[in-house]
């Protein structure tokens, strides 16, 4: 053959690749493709040094379920038709944990590592690279990787305190870790609604605190429970053999173990370590309760009995310790807590909660082992050697890491799964948020704010998934994918927010792996996502979805067809009416339908500046929230609404021009539970020039209260171009209520004016 020919071929040959990216999730550090491919048939061996390794079985029994071909395995080198499987001797000035080279040609695929950890990284990108299909013949492509991680704790959490998973599915999830290449496991083992591991020197942790007498039905909101006994807990035994599964996948165990708050379990078990005696009930609201473990000495010998049998069965370097939304009003009111706080030389209640985790720091690092904790435990005094998980945003990562400790980014607003990924009417039940797979993908675990020797101290990431709503495993399921594929590329290090879209291409081809593996997943990365743009007396409606050119839309409220409008351009929207949309192929619907009432007013679409901008976890619309025309659900708190934490919200808008208004109408929101609670009181101010303003009226709070947050204030005719809405955050949370001593929520939405 012409070499002229050849070259074209194989330019060719790699445009095509390009233009149709391997499916391969995390994307490697570096990737060369080749023109010639490899041929997978019943004759490949698999030929490898360690005929019994479990990375050899395991390539060899994924190869039988993916394609049918039932390899066999040698030790004799084979020059074709085989799958190399090597270890080098450990490079010591380039070694990296992780690190693999993955070649295939025509002759022979080729994996080779420093680890074993390696060659399953490799083993787990040449799986994604072999159609899963059942065939005599399958083309692998020609490629050379070379690649390893980025950061070194790449997790994924599950809460089954909440609501309890089975010894199996709990080996499923961590097989999901393992496909996208995560090393650690963090699993939520004890909190209020149920103490889920077997210590044998306390039985009555098991034998009470795993078993629930009812639980919350719906949203928190609706205060509804059952009365079925529910629970469940894991034998030492089962969970040896989940860590040893775990460990043939590289993948390290995380327990937590809550202390000092989230402990009604264990204080139901055994209420002489409480500051009342008791009695107590395992918990049955979500939520923060206020009875904690109390610091006395007979405490601290409960807890590390417990730890000694963790630590036993756990080998992780770290052990979690929980340290978040501990209230301290047991504390305020117990004499030995006061003793305590007065004998240690403390200043209050937060600083005896440093003097709590330190304490248990010192033991479980006498131990040989580290502490890791929620970013609360920085409260009052960071304890020496702990490592903190910063989840109430960056801040606290950022504060630890400035300090010189360890942590791992798992900020609500990009990696908490437990908040809706597509539109939240379409959605089941959620926590609140709104976190799609775009935003997940764009998560950068290493804040700006740090200089390069500080991020040395960011591990890595994690997402977590607490499962108040969620109580099955197909839920489970559906809320971590295809989410956490973003994220093991986010943790990889290899993402690229500003090419997200080459991304979803390689992320839909997942979608037939999880199809065949009985996997039940989002498809929301198909459902039509909107966005709301100021407009000339309205707004304009933007629809989006994987591929734009199938979405159909109605503006009479009717159900979309194929045969509806077909969405080109954004909608303006100058009047009342209701938008339904939906994505087709093949004259199907792919996607729900989206449905989007519009209420215009004199205010919808106009300029608005915020004093205090919200919250980032409550905040993807911006201001424009607030004039965008769209009510939110109350009980579906997430894109519609913006979230003020510990602030009020200050909004002026600009009508553009002198306007005669006589009423506005505002929603807030309560769900105290969640630390959401109504505005102390809501000003409204009205000018001309925006410079001199007036008062029309302030709300009270038992008036907004009576109302149930719906906030409507009608007046005489006022000839005005700039209003001005102060709605006064609730501040701290009072004692008694969830969440004492912590700074309130305020949900605020649509703001309309007639």
């Amino acid at each position: 053959m012409p070499k002229i020919f050849t070259l074209f071929l194989l330019v060719m040959t790699n445009l095509v690749l390009a233009q149709n990216p391997l499916p391969l999730i995390p994307k490697p550090q570096k990737t060369e493709y080749r023109s010639d491919p490899f041929v997978l048939n019943s004759k490949t061996v698999i030929q490898t040094g360690d005929m019994s390794s479990f990375e050899v079985l395991f390539l060899k029994e994924s190869i039988k379920s993916q394609t049918g071909l039932d390899l066999k395995i040698t030790s004799k080198v084979k020059s074709k038709n085989a799958i190399q499987l090597g270890l080098k001797a450990p490079d010591t000035i380039n070694f990296s944990r992780g690190q693999y080279e993955l070649i295939v040609d025509k002759n022979k695929i080729q994996i080779s590592s420093f680890d074993n950890q390696g060659l399953f990284y490799g083993i787990q990108t040449l799986l994604q690279s072999i159609p899963y299909q059942y065939s005599e013949n399958i083309k692998v492509s020609g490629l050379r990787i070379s690649d390893q991680p980025k950061f070194q704790w790449r997790g994924m959490h599950l809460d089954v305190c909440r609501h309890f998973f089975p010894k199996e599915f709990i080996k499923k999830y961590i097989d999901y870790l393992a496909l996208y290449k995560m090393n650690t496991f963090h699993w939520h083992l004890t909190d209020d609604q149920g103490w889920r591991i077997e210590i044998k020197k306390y039985p009555k942790l098991t034998e009470v605190g795993a078993w629930r007498n009812g639980s919350m039905v719906g949203h928190y909101t609706d205060q509804t429970f059952d009365d079925i006994r529910y629970g469940g807990f894991y034998t030492q035994e089962e969970i040896k053999e989940i860590v040893a599964y775990a460990k043939e996948r590289h993948i390290t165990i995380v327990p937590e173990i809550e202390m000092p708050g989230h402990a009604l379990a264990a204080l139901a078990s055994y209420p002489e370590f409480s500051c009342t005696g008791g009695p107590f009930e395992v918990g049955k609201t979500w939520g923060v309760l206020e009875d904690v473990f109390c610091p006395k000495d007979e405490t601290f010998a409960f807890l590390e009995d417990v730890l000694s049998e963790v630590m036993t069965l756990f080998p992780s370097e770290y052990i979690h310790i929980g340290g978040d939304e501990s209230p301290k009003v047991r504390w305020k009111s117990c004499s030995h807590c006061q003793k305590r706080i007065k004998d240690e030389n403390l200043k209050d209640e937060h600083e005896l909660q440093s003097y709590f985790i330190q304490r248990i720091e010192k033991f479980v690092n006498r131990k040989g082992r580290k502490i890791i904790g929620w970013d609360e435990i920085l409260e009052g005094g960071l304890a020496p050697n702990a490592a903190v998980m910063s989840w109430r945003g960056t801040e606290g990562g950022i504060a630890a890491a400035k300090q010189k400790h360890f942590v791992v980014m798992s900020p609500g607003s990009h990696c908490y799964f437990d908040h809706y990924q597509g539109e939240p009417k379409n959605e089941p039940i959620a926590f609140g948020g709104y976190t799609n797979v775009e935003k997940v993908y764009s998560f950068n675990p290493i804040p700006k704010e740090l200089s390069t020797e500080e991020s040395k101290y960011i591990l890595g990431a994690q997402a977590n998934l607490w499962t108040e709503y969620i109580n099955t495993p197909k839920h489970v399921e559906y809320m971590i994918m295809p989410r956490m594929a973003a994220l093991s590329e986010v943790v990889w290090g290899t993402s690229n927010p500003d090419n997200y879209k080459e991304f979803e291409k390689r992320l839909i081809q997942h979608f037939e792996i999880y199809d065949k593996k009985g996997i039940n997943y989002s498809k929301a990365i198909f459902e039509v996502t909107s966005k709301v743009q100021p407009a000339e007396n309205g707004v304009a409606f933007e629809l989006k979805s994987a591929n734009p050119t199938g979405i159909k839309y109605t503006t009479d409220g009717s159900e979309p067809k194929a045969s509806s409008v077909a969405y080109e351009k954004p909608i303006l929207v100058v009047k009342n009416q209701t938008i339904k949309a939906a994505y087709f192929e093949n004259e199907k619907a792919k996607s729900a339908t989206i449905e989007q009432p519009f209420f215009i007013t004199k205010s919808t679409g106009k300029k608005i500046e915020l004093i205090h901008q919200p919250h980032e976890n409550y905040g993807i619309g911006g201001p424009f929230t607030l004039v965008d025309g769209m009510k939110g659900n109350p009980s579906k708190f997430g894109r519609d609404w913006l979230g003020f934490w510990g602030k009020d919200m200050n909004a002026t808008i600009d009508l553009g021009k002198t306007e005669a208004i006589s009423k506005i109408s505002i929603n807030t929101l309560s769900s105290e539970g969640s630390w959401i609670y109504y505005p102390k009181s809501v000003g409204i101010l009205v000018s001309k020039d925006g410079e001199n303003y007036y008062s029309i009226t302030i709300v009270s709070s038992k008036e907004i209260y009576e109302d149930k947050g719906k906030i409507v204030v009608e007046f005489d005719k006022q000839n005005v171009q700039f209003i001005k809405v102060i709605a006064e955050n609730n501040g701290i949370i009072a004692e008694g209520k969830q969440g004492a001593g912590s700074n309130s929520w305020l949900f605020v939405d649509e703001i309309s004016i007639e």
